[in-house]
């Protein structure tokens, strides 16, 4: 089996965290996550050039993003928005308030598998599934008027997104979202071009063919949101939360050891290389 479509790569994605919950010492338990992916997801990853071994990846992104999504529900968060939710069963997983608003926005494809393979599995808080494609416009912008009339502190969060979208379409989502009052914070990854050439050698072939190109890495990383209304409020480096939870690339040792050659600008270079960050109104 391959990737045939972007949602295909949600079923990827939800092979790492059924990898992470098996572990002992697991830092997220997602018990839906294998049968979410399915055996199509199972052969994605056999299939993929190093597939298990970037497990590393995906997993730190999930914790992180946990961490994340939980402190700003403390912080006040009323609703969470989860733009391109894929197979992400956060809403049943995570501990959060019943009175939470959650909200999951994916195509109708990829949006009513899960919540058919869900179906009777309670949430943890108030659930709203909403197919729509994000790509029009006018769809979305009714989407977001109306999540923000109806909430007064929204996170929205991008987990995997923007990676497959042209520099023009993160702008218009930027901008749309910035039109929405009560849109507080926007949680994204992002890569850096180098990271770019890097996924694109690797997976570049299969994402392509299915319609799914990287296309996202702007040079001036978080800067690239100034512009729209976005400042950057929090910067994950991929490389140090993955030290941080002991979920390291394979090689991470012999990295750390060549590091003490490079001068401080290249480390940094590489330090932002893949992170995620914690976006605010401007």
């Amino acid at each position: 089996m391959k990737i045939e479509n972007v949602s295909d790569t949600a079923r990827w994605v939800a092979v790492y965290r059924a990898m992470e919950t098996d572990r002992p010492d697991a830092h997220f338990r997602d018990p839906y996550a294998r049968r979410l992916a399915g055996e199509h997801g199972e052969e994605i990853v056999k299939n993929m050039k190093r597939g298990r071994q970037m497990a590393w990846a995906m997993i730190t992104r999930t914790q992180v993003f946990d961490e994340i999504i939980l402190k700003a529900v403390r912080d006040g968060a009323d609703t969470v928005l989860n733009l391109a939710c894929g197979l992400d069963a956060r809403a049943w997983r995570l501990d959060v308030p019943a009175t939470l608003r959650w909200v999951d926005v994916d195509l109708p494809g990829i949006l009513n598998h899960k919540t058919e393979m869900l179906k009777g599995e309670p949430t943890r808080c108030r659930y709203e599934p909403v197919a729509a494609d994000l790509r029009e416009a006018p769809v979305r912008r009714a989407l977001f008027e109306r999540i923000a009339r109806e909430s007064k502190k929204v996170i929205v969060v991008t987990e995997g997104l923007l990676i497959y979208l042209t520099d023009a379409d993160v702008a218009g989502l930027a901008d749309d979202l910035h039109a929405a009052a009560s849109f507080r914070w926007w949680l994204i990854d992002l890569a850096s071009p180098l990271l770019l050439k890097m996924m694109k050698r690797m997976w570049g072939k299969k994402t392509s063919h299915a319609n799914a190109p990287f296309l996202f890495a702007p040079e001036s990383g978080t800067g690239f949101f100034a512009p729209h209304g976005w400042r950057e409020l929090e910067f994950h480096s991929s490389m140090d939360e993955a030290e941080r939870l002991k979920r390291q690339m394979p090689g991470a040792g012999f990295w750390r050891f060549l590091s003490w050659l490079y001068p401080k600008k290249k480390i940094e270079q590489y330090r932002r290389m893949s992170a995620f960050v914690l976006l605010e109104r401007s």
